[in-house]
Order: structure tokens, then sequence, then C-alpha cells
């Protein structure tokens, strides 16, 4: 594969770099000052960026690190100058260039739509500007914090401690907020790089044995709070709904779980009896109780699913389990590798109001979920929960005529 790279200075490139090289790539580097890159990678070509098109006519993949990061204290203006301008620039170079696939190397930061910050505004706008031109097969990458086989930054105090003491530490570290390894990245770009126009790339935290021991840890605690200290509400609850409308007092229903096993989800019964078993996207308005709309409002109709948390069916935070029959949504989770996650009672599409009607949207945002996952993450979904939100699976409303 020949790999052209601008930016290759930077942290993610001097670590990128010589993976690259070792694995049989042939690279040119693309920079400001190609004598600054032949210092730093003796051997490997190196140009500037009115060179690009002549040295790198043909090549197979430009990979965009070149940015202005979010440690720079620099107005909005300046970070634009380079996220959105400079990355259409080098685009249009590449394009001349022949190259045949264009990479983008963004941050997890820039898919909150709620960070405001000019760097992550900076680099939505470059990844929307790149969308809207033709030429090479545009794609980005995001990746949360990056590291190798020796920390830096404010992590370099790690390379002062015995090696089994700094791995553990970072494991603590690693569930607080989303990790990659370097390796991961140059083993994704070796193999082929990208084949979906957007990708997250971590270390997911299935192997991280401290998020997995503090997740369960939380969601027992919770599961038996609830049981211990409002069992008398459930009691109510179970009485309202059983003298307000025809029916039993608690659901059972078949969901899809954690490796695309089914298991049986408990909640109190908000709709009416005979509702079909469909996506609560496509059960009208009219369906549910008058008790079950106050129920699902304040989310009191999720009480009994302590059980499935309990039994480990299912967790505070993940991607809502969908019914077996949703096979399209089920078939875009599996191929997104969502369904290795245990499902949740809410989760990120959730509050970001992202329903089932669209089953590859909300795969793509429950692979977000997969990618990005961490405690701080959890903490954040939980309370924008408690807040109100989490209604991203509300049922149809009706119109009139």
């Amino acid at each position: 594969m020949k790999i052209a790279i601008t930016g290759a200075s930077g942290f993610v490139g001097k670590q990128l770099v010589p993976l690259l090289d070792a694995s049989g790539a042939t690279l040119l580097l693309v920079g400001r000052n190609p004598a600054k890159l032949t210092d730093l990678f003796p051997g490997i070509p190196v140009c500037n960026y009115s060179q690009l098109q002549e040295m790198a006519a043909g090549y197979d993949l430009l990979l965009h690190l070149a940015a202005l990061n979010n440690d720079q204290n620099a107005s909005l203006d300046q970070f634009r100058a380079v996220n959105v301008d400079m990355l259409l620039d080098t685009f249009a170079r590449a394009r001349e260039a022949g190259i045949k696939q264009f990479v983008d190397i963004s941050s997890i930061r820039a898919l909150d739509p709620k960070d405001h910050s000019p760097y992550a505004q900076s680099k939505r706008e470059g990844t929307e500007a790149l969308a809207a031109v033709t030429g090479p097969r545009c794609f980005t990458i995001y990746l949360p914090l990056v590291y190798s086989g020796q920390w830096s930054g404010k992590l370099a105090f790690l390379n002062t401690l015995p090696r089994p003491l700094a791995k553990s530490l970072f494991s603590v570290l690693k569930a607080l907020k989303p990790t990659v390894n370097i390796a991961k990245l140059g083993a994704f770009l070796i193999d082929g790089g990208p084949s979906e126009s957007r990708t997250v790339i971590s270390d997911t935290q299935r192997q991280n044995w401290f998020f997995g021991f503090t997740k369960r840890t939380i969601d027992l605690a919770f599961a038996v709070v609830v049981a211990l200290f409002f069992w008398w509400l459930g009691l109510l609850i179970w009485i309202a709904v059983r003298l307000s409308s025809t029916g039993p007092g608690l659901f059972a229903q078949e969901r899809v779980g954690r490796d695309g096993r089914t298991f049986v989800c408990y909640k109190f019964r908000t709709m009416k009896i005979g509702t079909a078993q469909l996506g609560t996207h496509e059960i009208s308005t009219s369906a549910v109780t008058p008790l079950g709309a106050f129920l699902r409002r304040t989310k009191l109709d999720e009480l009994p699913q302590i059980w499935n948390i309990l039994r480990n069916e299912i967790s505070l935070i993940g991607p809502r389990p969908c019914l077996p029959v949703q096979t399209a949504l089920v078939a875009a989770r599996q191929r997104r590798g969502v369904l290795a996650l245990t499902p949740g009672i809410t989760g990120l599409a959730q509050v970001n109001g992202i329903d089932m009607s669209d089953p590859e949207l909300l795969a793509e945002w429950d692979a977000r979920y997969c990618a990005s996952q961490s405690l701080l993450l959890d903490l954040r979904i939980a309370l924008a929960t408690a807040a109100g939100g989490g209604h991203g699976d509300r049922v149809r409303q009706e119109t009139a005529g």
C-alpha cells in the first residue's frame, strides 16, 4: 500500500509512521518543513504541500493527520483555518494527484454535538465540508486518547512506575475515558482502512477488568437499593396498573441481548391488551393507557427490570434491547459489533433522541457508544436520563384525519 501522510511530526504521526514503515507500506511524508520530517524519519521520502500532486501521484491513500488540536489556545477562526480550509486544500491536492482514498483523522470529541469548543466545532465543519466535495472516497476516523508502548503528556508519569503497577493503574484510567493503542490504528490502515464514511477506533472496555467490575457493581447496587427501599412503590404501581385497565400488571417480552441471545424483559404494562409485538416507534399513542403514558414519561415502567439487572441480562447504561422481529436492526448491530455489549435501560442514542425507526442510524450511534464507552460517559448518560432525556424510543404520534 502506498500512503501519503500529512502532520507526521505530531504525536500520532511519530508513533504511527514507524509501524506503517515496518509493515512494508510505501510512505510519503508531507509537511511545511520537510527538513524536520527528514530528521525525524530518515530514509522515508518527504515533500511539501506544493509537491504533493507530483510526488503522490497514484497513491492508494492520503492520511490527513495535520490539525490544530484541542490543546491549543486559539480562536474559532484560527481553528477553521487549519481544520477546515487546510483540510479542503489538502483534499484538492490529493484529488489532483489521483489518490484513491482520503482519510481524515479526528477526535471523538467532534462526535458530541453538545461540545461547542472551537476544536470540536471546526472538526465537525471540516467533516461536513468533505462530504460536499467530489473526488477520492472520503473517510473520517475518530480517535480517543492515543497511547503507545510508552505513555506521554499527562500520563508520562506511568513510565516511571514498575510495569505491572503502571498497567494496572492505566486500566483504572482507561475505565474513565476511552483510549486506543496506536498499533490498533496501524493494523486497521494496513488491513485496508475504513469502509464506512465515519469510523470510531478504540480499545473497547470489554477486556478492562476495572471497568467491568465497577459497571457491574453499580448495576447491582442500583437493583438492590430499589428492591430494598422502593418495593412498596413497585407494589403500588402494579396495583394501579391492574385497576386502571384490563390485563396483568407486569409485561414480559422477549428481547435480543448480549451476543444475540434472547431474554425475557420485564416492565410494568403501559399498553392495552392485544397491542401488536412491534417496535415502540411503530405503535401509536392510542395503544398506550392513560396511566401507561405517565409511567413511560417518568420511566417508572422500567422498575421491574431490576430483575433483569440481577440476572446480568441488562445494564443501567447500554444499547436499548430490541425485539427479535426487528431483524434489520439486529443485523446492523451485528455488523458493527454492538451485540457484544450488554443492553441497557437507557443509552447514548436514547438521550440524543434516536429511536428504532432508522436501524442503520441507531446502530451507528450504538457503535459510537461501544467505541467511546467509559464510566464518565455512562455517568453523563445517567444524568441526562434523570434530567428528562432518554426518550429516543417514543411511540408514534397519531395525526388528525
